[in-house]
């Protein structure tokens, strides 16, 4: 499926200039010229990226952005906006916008900052539930000895400075701790800026973070300021600090170091005040062994570090987790679950996870959404949950067929984790497990996994 971008903008000829030069570059796009329409389209239309106007009759863009920020913000919202009014731009991505882009726009520009949006939203995709404004949210919901240790670090560190090291598996909710330190500090009331440096290509994650001057490279139209400088006086997330090069991780270390910058072209150094907290789900301490991470960021970065544990290793907070969730998906759904039944509630249990607490939250809207009843009940389960439910129950039958439910159940986890990892595409994940593209198709297929539950690329 094409990309599904959302234009909202009541002039009827920049949403055709837009609408033709997104369609010729693969993406699928839906006009509101009526900004109203656009709440419509949210809640029928599976949209990955959002660019608006800030200037229009009936709802602005900053109310859509506000919109957007409460009830989706797992979609990057751009900003289009007039020469001239760049400040109130910048004021939008401290709210919380992606991006923004001036008119008359650059085609490259334009593209770029769009390409990089879908990125950040297949990759926040990954991930728990949007955050929301409560101190109460998905990852850190529990009473498992685990979270509460995390929870307890948490309150402690938000309130200093240090520089703070996320770490998990994807889906472990690394950018709601991020956000949480952030909350729960002395710069709550300023911008939390987060960034993922694995969706923003290699040549362009300098000028994100640290900004440019007009006529710095082709496309650069007018100054623009860096992450860095948006994040003045609150926080930075860096997610996936991991894929950052080399180069770039000596330029970080400088600004980490001595809290100043340049802009791409400019030669006016910017002193800024920024809390850094960053993420990864790879062992960083390998990674500098490896060469692949300098070892003088690493122990720059690794001030506080914080462990967050995969779903498998708290269980006993599965249920708590399903709760919040059938509750959350009666509101948005307008269902009205009211019970679990005991059977379904142990298959849950006994599930893995490999996707942790972002493929929890997928099963159950998808129970919640497909349920007959205001019970959920086994049959409500998922296949691959369902298929699963053989390793919990007693073996019998000969060597032979034990051996092969085992075999088979290894297969199925280790082929889901690698599917997760690689968002579903077929191709990185047979890589990742020493098989042929051909071979990880026929096995998909003979255990019946359900590639749409990795955002299944091609």
């Amino acid at each position: 499926m094409k990309p599904k971008v959302l234009v909202i903008d009541d002039e009827k000829n920049i949403t055709l200039v837009l609408q033709a030069v997104l369609e010729k570059a693969g993406f699928e796009v839906l006009v509101c010229n009526e900004s109203g329409n656009a709440l419509i389209y949210l809640k029928t239309e599976k949209i990955n990226v959002i660019i608006t106007d800030l200037y229009m009759p009936g709802l602005n863009g900053m109310e859509i952005l506000e919109y957007c920020k409460k009830n989706y913000s797992h979609i990057p919202v751009v900003v289009i906006t007039a020469y001239g009014t760049v400040e109130t731009a910048v004021s939008s991505l401290k709210n919380g916008a992606f991006d923004y882009i001036t008119k008359p726009f650059d085609q490259s520009e334009l593209l770029s900052v769009i390409q990089k949006a879908y990125l950040t939203y297949e990759q926040r995709e990954k991930e728990p539930i949007s955050l929301q404004e409560t101190s109460k949210v998905s990852s850190l919901t529990g009473d498992g000895p685990q979270i509460k240790e995390v929870i307890k670090m948490i309150y402690k560190i938000a309130p200093s400075p240090s520089t703070v090291l996320v770490l998990g598996e994807s889906g472990t909710g690394k950018e709601l701790v991020a956000y949480e330190i952030h909350h729960n500090s002395l710069r709550a009331k300023k911008p939390f800026i987060k960034i993922n440096c694995a969706a923003i290509p290699a040549t362009l994650i300098e000028s994100e973070l640290f900004g440019y001057e007009k006529g710095a490279f082709t496309g650069a139209m007018t100054s623009k300021p860096g992450r860095f400088e948006l994040a003045h006086e609150g926080t930075l997330f860096l997610d996936e600090i991991a894929e950052m090069s080399l180069e770039m991780q000596v330029k970080l270390l400088r600004v980490l170091q001595e809290q100043q910058f340049e802009r791409v072209g400019g030669i006016h150094t910017i002193r800024v005040d920024t809390r850094i907290i960053t993420a990864t789900n790879k062992d960083l301490a390998t990674e500098v062994k490896t060469g692949k991470f300098r070892e003088d960021l690493y122990y720059r970065l690794n001030v506080v570090p914080i462990s967050l544990p995969a779903l498998r290793d708290r269980k006993e907070d599965i249920e708590t987790l399903v709760w919040f969730f059938v509750a959350q998906f009666n509101q948005r759904l307008q269902k009205n679950i009211t019970s679990v039944m005991p059977e379904c509630m142990n298959q849950l249990k006994n599930y893995n996870w490999p996707g942790n607490i972002r493929q929890l939250e997928n099963a159950i809207e998808r129970m919640v959404l497909m349920a007959d009843s205001q019970v959920l009940e086994v049959n409500d389960l998922p296949k691959e949950i369902l298929n699963i439910a053989l390793k919990s129950e007693p073996e019998t039958g000969g060597f032979k067929e034990i051996v092969k439910r085992q075999t088979q159940s290894l297969e199925r986890e280790l082929i889901e984790k690698a599917l997760d990892e690689t968002c579903g595409n077929l191709t990185k994940a047979a890589d990742k497990l020493g098989l042929s593209r051909k071979g990880l198709q026929i096995k998909v297929k003979e255990l019946g996994i359900d590639r749409t539950e990795f955002h299944m690329e091609s």
